[in-house]
């Protein structure tokens, strides 16, 4: 396992970053998370990733039950808050109320003193950006997070965000989360530049997109017990299963896999991880096996010529 720094900070973090996100609580209980969450620190993964709304806290719990059983310098741990976690008016968005109740929920739940990193799970045009960036500076300072980032911002509120943070004095966001593979290479026009310019590391989620990129649905057949046939997992997966021109497309990674005696898995992997500002790549396996396999893909360097090729296939659009 290879790490890197996270953005401009001091904290290295393992280039692949486990998730919980479709898994915990859903496909994976408490017997199997335990034993995926060893296997991950036997690999060298150090970086875990969750959320509040990840099955309506399930996924925390879960995760509660099993990290602080280890060493607390071992490990980074990322959890996100806005979402609505009741059909309270208040719980929910990025107010000063909601984040602060947030992270005392999700700390309760993960039965930990302290998160690493602490996310705006998505934009709150409601709230005032300054009292969103206010409070997360509070919380650094409180010592219940050591960093907050952002996931899934425009480029623009990113850019307000830090401005106004270094203005006045505030930690800034240190990390972006947002979507992105060879299926979805969107921040590459603005978002991955203005991270880039304020040193802000990226660990994006669906790095296969939900599994897509995996190349276990080639020609559209879809294995039994995959994700992509679960119509309550499989909605953010369904229009490119369904998109024959997508699939052979990444049926022709096998060519580049063969070369390097990787799976296309890893290559898509390898993929994201060659790219500059990219801090770690965030996987969601729901097997010890498909999580040793997405291990592989750290340190594996592309060579130009195969980069040039994926791109060709997979344009940005």
């Amino acid at each position: 396992m290879q790490y890197r720094k996270l953005g401009a900070t001091g904290l290295k973090v393992s280039e692949i970053t486990y998730g919980s996100w479709l898994t915990f609580g859903t496909q994976v209980e408490l017997d199997a998370a335990k034993e995926l969450i060893e296997r991950a620190f036997a690999l060298g993964i150090n970086s875990f990733d969750t959320a509040d709304v990840y099955k309506a806290g399930e996924a925390e719990t879960l995760l509660g039950q099993i990290l602080p059983k280890r060493r607390r310098s071992e490990y980074i741990l990322a959890t996100k808050a806005f979402w609505p976690m009741s059909d309270h008016p208040t719980d929910r968005g990025l107010s000063r109320k909601h984040l602060f109740d947030s992270i005392d929920a999700s700390l309760d739940r993960l039965h930990l003193k302290y998160v690493d990193l602490f996310y705006a799970h998505r934009f709150d045009p409601e709230t005032p950006i300054a009292e969103t960036c206010e409070a997360f500076d509070d919380l650094i300072r409180l010592g219940k997070i050591l960093y907050w980032g952002t996931s899934e911002w425009t480029a623009a509120q990113i850019r307000e965000a830090q401005t106004l943070c270094r203005a006045k004095g505030w930690h800034a966001p240190v990390v972006n989360q947002p979507y992105y593979n060879l299926l979805g290479r969107g921040i590459e026009a603005e978002i991955l530049p203005t991270c880039l310019e304020f040193g802000m590391g990226t660990a994006n989620f669906s790095p296969l997109a939900q599994g897509v990129l995996s190349g276990k649905y080639s020609k559209g057949a879809i294995p039994t017990g995959a994700r992509g046939g679960d119509p309550t997992m499989n909605m953010w997966m369904k229009d490119h299963l369904s998109n024959a021109d997508i699939l052979d497309r990444v049926d022709r990674i096998a060519t580049i896999a063969a070369k390097y005696r990787r799976s296309i898995s890893q290559i898509a992997l390898a993929w994201v991880l060659n790219n500059p500002g990219i801090s770690s790549v965030i996987v969601g396996a729901s097997t010890v096996a498909q999580l040793e396999e997405n291990a592989g893909a750290s340190g594996l360097k592309l060579e130009p010529a195969d980069i040039a090729q994926l791109d060709m296939w997979f344009p940005r659009t």
